[in-house]
């Protein structure tokens, strides 16, 4: 497996990250009203172990999803209880019932969260799609409630390389307390070659 990369490239992993995380916020301010920024705060060739490590042992609300096209591998997004009921009762309103304070979700939150998932996970990809000229398949969004590491375990722990690349991302809501973290596990050869291919 060949890594090399032409260096005037690199950039363009910033661009993927600015534009596929920007796109999540875009998406998600229209969806719940409320306004949501992207901060990006490391890209990272990164070993499981220590991914695992940064994740940390906390439970947490996991959406995750498979791209099953290059550059294959997982997406991750992982958010507080809290966030996610913000963010469920944003899109929501006062169309049907929440309870900000009780401590599980009501069908309504769940259905809520399910699709700000669909929202979160779809957005993302269109924004690599289009830095990287191309389309990129996504099967549906996986939930799960446990703790981050083993999350990550469970999507690239069987990986033969040690290695994988981390953009670690937070979607935020300024007058509010969501923050979402997105972490990002592509294939690295095939999307090297993806970014081969494209002219900068």
């Amino acid at each position: 497996m060949s890594l090399k990369i032409d260096i005037r490239k690199l950039g363009l992993f910033n661009k993927m990250a600015k534009e596929g995380g920007n796109t999540v916020a875009d998406h998600l301010s229209q969806m719940t009203g409320m306004e949501t920024e992207m901060e990006i705060t490391k890209i990272n060739f990164i070993d499981i172990p220590d991914i695992k490590t940064h994740v940390g042992h906390a439970e947490q609300i996991g959406i995750s999803i498979e791209m099953v096209e290059p550059p294959h591998g997982h997406i991750l997004f992982l958010l507080e209880a809290g966030s996610a009921k913000e963010l469920s009762h944003g899109m929501i309103g006062d169309m049907g019932e929440t309870d900000p304070n009780a401590s599980g979700f009501t069908d309504m939150e769940r259905s809520a969260i399910q699709e700000i998932g669909n929202i979160m996970t779809s957005g993302f990809i269109d924004g690599w799609a289009n830095v990287l000229d191309t389309t990129i398949d996504i099967g549906p969004p996986s939930f799960i409630f446990g703790p981050g590491s083993g999350m990550v375990d469970d999507l690239v722990g069987d990986r033969e390389s040690d290695m994988a690349l981390m953009f670690d991302s937070h979607v935020q809501a300024p007058d509010s307390n969501v923050d979402v973290k997105v972490y990002t596990f592509p294939e690295l050869d095939e999307l090297v070659e993806l970014m081969q291919q494209i002219e900068v």
